[in-house]
């Protein structure tokens, strides 16, 4: 019966390594082994809160509730998903990897509950939602936070001179930042930016540098 149990939770992780494959190969924080391990370990816990305290049925005073241990792996996976979570370049990062493996865990109980049309159907329906989601289209682009370091001769009005070129634009000014450097004739502008949908940061980088006051522009990573 045990084996029957470790099928499952074999299955569970080549699920979730499916999707972690699909994560890693967009480069993002959680890849193969953290969903395999997600979904092999909800698995486990999901028989375990079924199947483990069977010697104790029927014992008086003694009363199993198999919902418990599963409530918990939610809770505890959404901890493990929030640190997946954080701030670059004044945007929000990682908030699809940290529900992907909310999810996944999910799948693993799924299958770990014998449930396994429900789990492997859950995994193609992400797959293929993944796959059309990140696909090149305009109703489904979000504009883009960039952070640029840009040297100029100090000049007079040149900083006006750059902001005003970005509005004309259409380039959303998020914050900037300048100083003077030891050669009082250049200055460092540090600035963020936000592009519009399908506006490609290479593009911007080029209008700039046509610019005859700049002298040097670096996308901060």
């Amino acid at each position: 019966m045990e084996y029957g149990f470790l099928l499952r939770v074999v299955l569970a992780g080549v699920c979730g390594a499916l999707i972690g494959y699909e994560r890693k190969n967009r480069m993002k924080e959680a890849g193969i082994r953290t969903h395999f391990v997600v979904a092999s370990g909800a698995a486990l816990m999901m028989l375990i809160s079924k199947y483990g305290f069977g010697d104790m049925t029927g014992q008086s005073g003694i009363a199993l509730d198999p919902s418990r241990i599963a409530a918990q792996v939610v809770s505890g996976v959404g901890f493990l998903g929030a640190g997946m979570i954080f701030m670059q370049r004044q945007t929000v990062k990682g908030l699809t990897t940290a529900a992907g493996v909310w999810l996944t865990a999910g799948i693993g109980m799924a299958i770990g509950a014998d449930l396994y049309i429900l789990g492997i159907g859950t995994t193609v329906v992400i797959l293929l939602a993944q796959k059309l989601l990140h696909s090149k289209k305009n109703w489904l682009s979000a504009p883009k936070t960039e952070q640029l370091t840009i040297r100029l001769n100090n000049e007079p009005d040149v900083i006006t001179h750059i902001l005003d070129f970005l509005k004309e634009k259409q380039i959303t000014i998020l914050q900037f930042h300048t100083e003077k450097l030891r050669e009082p004739s250049e200055l460092i502008l540090d600035i963020t930016i936000k592009l519009p949908v399908q506006f490609e940061i290479e593009k911007i980088l080029l209008l700039i540098q046509d610019v005859p006051s700049v002298t040097v522009v670096e996308v901060q990573q």
